[in-house]
């Protein structure tokens, strides 16, 4: 065994080793995303297959996500505790274990418990993904290039979910969706030791249990309503979801403030650059996910695209992305001040928003320019941010900086989908004839079941006023994603001219100096 000591005084380059256990950890980083959609084109079946009621059927779809977003700051301070590295293969193990009896489920209450595991074992790898990368990549230029191909993966991993389950279930079952996951996770448990270091925060102070259940009360109840007002408006119940949920983090920070020993240190927002690099990480996430709502709906009810054809036809606005996060990465290098980077690629998400604002209902190539200009202004966005904020931060607290920049990239996601999609939803039921029945007024999917049932030209009739409805529902928030956005622009480039990051000078002023556990491989 060697012991590591990585200090940011004298950054040393990483090596091969470090970048082979790059790729390593890619693994469970795509994979985590991609379960984020991999039950797209699956729900059919396993709705055929186990029988699920129509509560049970949603808990099967989103348990992951919410156990996910809530679980990521109590793992990212575990991480700090126990040592990042052991946390990963920790939940390598309880991933690739709930893959297994998911893939063989024979109920649906088993279902949920398999994914609600996956949840967890989610909000153990990604956390620690990420603070690795921060501990193997002590040089700024290096670690910016391993970030950007950090970003790059954990988007494109949504992306590839819903693509890779359509394959599987068109030729294989549905548990097929779930054991793709176990070569990955047995190649991270066989290399993990050999090429990842161990580290932790030496010195972390007594484990603060209040906080645990204070975090997933603050994020639970508030992701729960913002994803349920896109389809259900702004129901009481919803509202009060988010309410309760905004007292329960005002708490939370409370708590926060005023522990001897916290989950998340409020030292963390003393380094120049972490809170904006947070706020500005959210707004992007809503400007990704809020386009999200719009486009898949458009590509399969308004062009009559397949699913299948739908998946396979948005992944043509991913190929940029691999692109993006390094361009971005390399302007940094060469001089270009991050804050106008960041700027940039608010800017050329707008212009993303603007091009999908002047899509017609039969605007194939057009939606999926704007979706790939988006994506990729979106990708340049996120990549620098979470450079910019691990670049804050000594390493022992990577797990919580990390943990708090993607529970962030929840918020962002479901508050995008909430404000666009009630954006578009207004401006559809406005479009929707009067006469119409009261289904079609909710949306684009009952308006098109109910022009079925209707005769001849009557049903087409209402079928082409919905698709048009819809349409314009989807320029009208494309349009508020592209002011959002290009706000965010102005903002970037004057809050970041602020936060010129030297990591050196970050790690004295809070005195200490990056370390790695003696521990190590």
């Amino acid at each position: 065994m060697r012991t590591v000591l990585a200090m940011t005084t004298n950054p040393s380059r990483a090596g091969r080793r470090e970048w082979t256990a790059l790729g390593v950890l890619m693994l469970p980083l795509l994979l985590v995303s991609m379960d984020v959609s991999v039950l797209y084109f699956a729900i059919p079946a396993i709705s055929a297959d186990l029988e699920p009621s129509g509560t049970q059927q949603l808990w099967i779809f989103d348990v992951y996500g919410f156990v996910l977003a809530g679980l990521l700051m109590t793992m990212g301070s575990v991480g700090d505790r126990i040592g990042r590295r052991r946390l990963l293969l920790a939940g390598a193990v309880a991933f690739g274990a709930a893959s297994l009896v998911a893939a063989y489920a024979d109920s649906a209450e088993t279902l949920i418990a398999a994914r609600a595991v996956l949840g967890i074992g989610g909000a153990t790898l990604m956390p620690s993904t990420l603070a690795l990368v921060r501990t193997m990549f002590t040089d700024p230029a290096q670690r910016a290039k391993a970030i950007a191909l950090w970003s790059g993966v954990m988007t494109a991993g949504v992306a590839l979910g819903s693509v890779l389950s359509g394959v599987l279930v068109e030729y294989f079952w549905w548990g097929s969706v779930f054991l793709v996951n176990l070569p990955a996770m047995a190649l991270l448990l066989v290399l993990g030791p050999f090429l990842l270091p161990e580290s932790k925060d030496p010195a972390p102070g007594r484990f603060d249990w209040p906080s645990v259940p204070l975090s997933m009360a603050a994020v639970l109840p508030v992701v729960y309503g913002l994803k349920e007002i896109p389809s259900e408006g702004w129901n009481v119940r919803y509202v009060v979801s988010v309410t309760v949920g905004l007292l329960f983090a005002a708490l939370f920070v409370h708590r926060q403030r005023t522990a001897a020993s916290p989950m998340i240190s409020p030292a963390l927002f003393r380094g120049r650059g972490f809170a904006p690099a947070v706020a500005l990480n959210l707004v992007s996430a809503f400007g990704m996910m809020g386009s999200a709502f719009f486009t898949t709906q458009y590509l399969q009810s308004v062009l009559g695209k397949s699913a299948m054809e739908a998946a396979l036809w948005a992944l043509l606005p991913s190929v940029p992305i691999g692109f993006a996060a390094p361009v971005a990465a390399s302007l940094v290098q060469r001089g270009v001040h991050r804050a106008h980077v960041v700027a940039a690629g608010f800017a050329v998400a707008a212009c993303g928003y603007g091009l999908l604002s002047l899509a017609g209902t039969d605007s194939l190539w057009l939606v999926l320019a704007a979706c790939g200009v988006l994506a990729s202004g979106i990708v340049m966005v996120m990549s620098q941010l979470m450079d910019l904020a691990l670049g804050t931060v000594p390493v022992e607290r990577a797990g919580s900086a990390s943990s708090l920049m993607e529970t962030g990239t929840e918020f962002g996601g479901a508050l995008g989908m909430a404000v666009l999609g009630s954006v578009g939803t207004a401006v559809y039921r406005h479009g929707v004839p009067d006469s119409a029945p009261a289904a079609a007024h909710e949306t684009l999917g009952g308006a098109l079941a109910v022009a079925d049932r209707l005769p001849g030209r009557a049903g087409d009739a209402l079928a082409t006023a919905a698709r048009e409805a819809f349409t314009q529902g989807m320029q009208g928030a494309a349009v508020t994603g592209a002011v959002v956005l290009a706000g965010a622009a102005v903002l970037a480039a004057t809050v970041l001219r602020r936060a010129r990051v030297h990591e050196q000078a970050a790690t004295t002023n809070a005195g200490q100096a990056d370390r790695l556990s003696p521990s190590g491989v």
